[in-house]
């Protein structure tokens, strides 16, 4: 999966109008530097060379990235791992933030909506789960940036800190983080809300219908024993959801920080892209994929762990 995407980000870049690689070594050769210093300045920059053929920039691209060497910025001339690195923690504390709101809300009101499973209430509680379920993650953050930024100015549309908070660990400037990472945070709660409340339902409706679950109640424990065995039983599969839920929202970053010109992963990319800095666009979308190939060989490993019937079969293999 990695492979097929850096090929593809290289096809990419390849095809670009311009070759920004190449211009910068015809400038570098019109500016009076000599063929061979020009093609090492450019190889420094870049990481392959602009005289190569194809094949060979393609495997020293490949080389490049999977040393975590991705060169310096064509456009800052900074190291795009020091860019990358400033952006993602923008990216990351904002996605797990909401993420984990969105999983807490979404297990214990899909527990309710199963009980509940045959009120009008829990009619209702599946009906809002299936609607926001179905949204794609950036409608709801332009409704929200729409009412709560613009009709309702209570949060800002824009940065990541007031400009005048000094940095540092102080009530001020906490303050300020928060108050900008609100609609970012609330976009990417309720965008995966939905997934985990129906996931929770479902889980728990099969519980509920298990053996050992008419055992206890016939056996006469109380509820509140059988809600424990219930929920620590019906939760099992919201732990995969959760860390795929947190890949899928960090790959969605790209669109939620553009629409709150958040600086984090997403707004990086698509500056690099409208600039045409393609080490910097490699790299990010390198770090990207990266993510959520971890993200999902992290759940399987995560749910062997935590569910004893899935590490027995394993064992007994």
């Amino acid at each position: 999966m990695i492979w097929v995407v850096l090929t593809f980000t290289f096809v990419i870049i390849t095809i670009m109008p311009g070759d920004p690689i190449r211009a910068h070594y015809q400038e570098l050769l019109a500016s009076g530097v000599s063929p061979q210093e020009a093609a090492a300045q450019t190889e420094a920059l870049a990481r392959f060379r602009p005289e190569g053929s194809l094949l060979e920039q393609y495997g020293d691209y490949l080389l490049s990235l999977f040393r975590l060497d991705f060169g310096q910025s064509m456009y800052s001339r900074v190291e795009v791992t020091t860019i990358l690195a400033d952006a993602t923690k923008w990216t990351v504390i904002p996605v797990l933030v909401g993420t984990l709101l969105a999983f807490g809300l979404g297990v214990a009101i899909g527990v309710f909506a199963a009980v509940k499973r045959s009120s009008k209430l829990g009619d209702f509680l599946t009906m809002t789960g299936s609607l926001l379920r179905g949204l794609p993650d950036f409608v709801i953050g332009l409704w929200l940036a729409a009412i709560f930024a613009t009709l309702i100015p209570l949060f800002p549309r824009s940065g990541a800190v007031d400009i005048v908070a000094e940095p540092g660990f102080n009530l001020e400037f906490i303050g300020s983080l928060a108050y900008h990472a609100a609609l970012p945070i609330l976009t990417y709660a309720i965008s995966a809300y939905g997934g985990f409340i129906l996931a929770m339902k479902s889980s728990v409706v099969t519980v509920l219908g298990d053996d050992f679950i008419l055992a206890a109640e016939l056996r006469g424990m109380r509820p509140s024993i059988v809600f424990r065995y219930i929920a620590r039983n019906a939760i099992l599969p919201l732990f995969t959801i959760l860390t795929l839920s947190i890949a899928a929202v960090f790959s969605g970053a790209i669109f939620i920080e553009r629409i709150f010109n958040y600086p984090g992963l997403g707004m990086t990319l698509i500056h690099s892209i409208g600039r045409r800095d393609i080490t910097v666009m490699a790299g990010a979308f390198f770090l990207i994929t990266l993510a959520v190939i971890v993200a999902n060989i992290i759940a399987d490993m995560f749910y062997s762990v935590i569910d004893p019937r899935v590490r027995r079969a394993g064992e007994q293999t």
